[in-house]
């Protein structure tokens, strides 16, 4: 009994051991040159952890893990026949340094893509990317900013690679541009003329540096010949001072009574100058005051004749305007008088006219009135009696309508019955129907008689045939 527990308390110990030292296995550290990716059931919303070193915990089963080689890769780069911006092809070799970023975005993105790549693919894709680049880089530059600035070379390089490698989780580290080349020649012929304007710089500073050697050389000889003879001078100076201090002792005392006489003569011109400016001073003053009360008097009489002549000038224009106001009212009134005179007359023309027409519709009227009653009180047969006093005038209208017209003979037809006049007299009387009708229609019509005549004439000559 005491050997079965004792057994299984040793299996129970070698399990835990067997367990911690598996659990210890699975503690992860991460050198300094990689980068740890733990993928799997990572508990985030990213694909994986990336740890760029320390350590962590690897779960068995629901976890694994995998290191990224943070070791630079050189690229060398052997660019040919690129376009310029100008159109010229130019090869351009290059060497390129990259790596794997330890930024944690960066991290990452290394992680999803070049997790199971090896170093040799990774420098085939990292070499591919830097090739389209650097054509785009170059297409967008003249030969002389690739010659000449290679530092904005160098810098679009970093720009654009960089860009396109960190997508990938790449850095660029290092850029180095050993040569550029066209096949036309260009750079070459830039560098002759930048060689010979170099040379033509130095001749041109060696004769410079000639002409200030021989200038200098002149002006120590110059500075020589003048020394020397200021030397001669001296002595000569020396010699004439002797001389000049004994002439000017004499000189001297001839000199002071001089200036005693001449400031005399000065002081006594002064005064006299003095007494003669005193007097002009004052008659100038005299005139001036004069002339200030002269000019104050014009112009107190200026101002005056001034005032005199704005008043007469605003006492005519005021008049002017009031004589102005007068007759503008005067016209106005009189205007307004003969159109009233003339409103007047005709209003009383217009009443005459009125009052004319009134009466002779009175008696139109009365007249109407009496024909009324001489006709029993019929008044159709009243307007027919009117119609047959017009009937003349109407005729006579007519007949005007025609008189003009040359009528040679008058043939009337008849339907062979040798009744042409009758027949036409019958037609006439026909007419006074329609004539009647037409005459009804406007508020008229023909007398009764008429009608009825025409209408008995119709029955008999209906018996007759």
């Amino acid at each position: 009994m005491s050997t079965g527990i004792i057994g299984l308390g040793a299996f129970i110990v070698v399990i835990t051991i067997l367990l911690i030292l598996f659990f210890v296995s699975r503690y992860k550290r991460c050198p300094s040159n990689k980068i740890l990716v733990v993928y799997g059931k990572t508990g985030g919303q990213a694909s994986a952890k990336c740890y760029a070193g320390g350590a962590t915990f690897v779960w068995p089963v629901i976890q694994d893990y995998q290191y990224l080689d943070l070791t630079p890769l050189s690229i060398d780069v052997n660019l040919q026949d690129a376009l310029s911006k100008q159109n010229i092809r130019v090869s351009v070799p290059a060497q390129f340094t990259v790596g794997i970023s330890s930024k944690p975005v960066m991290m990452l993105a290394a992680a999803e893509r070049l997790l199971n790549l090896d170093r040799q693919s990774i420098n085939s894709l990292s070499h591919d990317i830097i090739m389209g680049q650097m054509r785009l880089v170059i297409a967008n530059m003249d030969i002389e900013e690739l010659n000449t600035d290679r530092d904005k070379f160098v810098d679009s390089v970093y720009t654009n690679v960089g860009d396109e490698l960190n997508k990938i989780g790449l850095e660029l580290i290092n850029v180095n541009v050993t040569d550029i080349q066209d096949e036309s020649g260009y750079i070459k012929a830039l560098g002759q003329e930048a060689a010979a304007k170099a040379i033509n710089d130095a001749k041109v500073k060696v004769a410079n540096e000639v002409r200030t050697g021989s200038i200098g050389e002149a002006i120590a000889s110059q500075e020589q010949r003048i020394k020397v003879s200021e030397a001669n001078s001296m002595a000569e100076i020396g010699e004439a001072k002797a001389d000049a201090e004994a002439q000017e002792g004499k000189n001297t005392a001839q000199i002071t009574i001089a200036n005693s006489n001449a400031k005399r003569d000065i002081e006594m011109a002064e005064a006299e100058r003095k007494a003669t400016a005193a007097q002009k001073v004052a008659s100038a003053k005299a005139l001036q005051e004069a002339y200030s009360a002269e000019e104050e008097a014009e112009l107190a009489r200026a101002k005056k004749e001034m005032a005199r002549m704005k008043a007469e000038e605003i006492v005519q224009a005021e008049i002017a305007k009031e004589k102005a106001v007068i007759a503008a009212q005067a016209e106005a009134e009189k205007k307004r008088e003969l159109a009233k005179g003339e409103a007047d007359a005709i209003l009383e023309k217009l009443l005459a006219q009125a009052k004319g027409t009134e009466q002779l519709l009175l008696k139109q009227a009365e007249g109407f009135k009496e024909l009324v009653n001489a006709a029993n009180g019929d008044p159709n047969s009243a307007i027919g009696y009117l119609m047959i006093d017009k009937l003349a005038e109407l005729t006579e209208i007519q007949t005007s309508a025609i008189k003009d017209l040359d009528i040679d003979k008058v043939v009337v037809y008849d339907n062979g019955s040798g009744k042409g006049v009758t027949n036409f007299v019958q037609g006439l009387y026909g007419m006074f129907p329609q004539l009647n009708d037409y005459l009804k229609q406007n508020g008229m019509s023909l007398p009764t008689s008429l009608v009825k005549a025409e209408e008995e004439g119709k029955d008999e000559s209906t018996d007759s045939e």
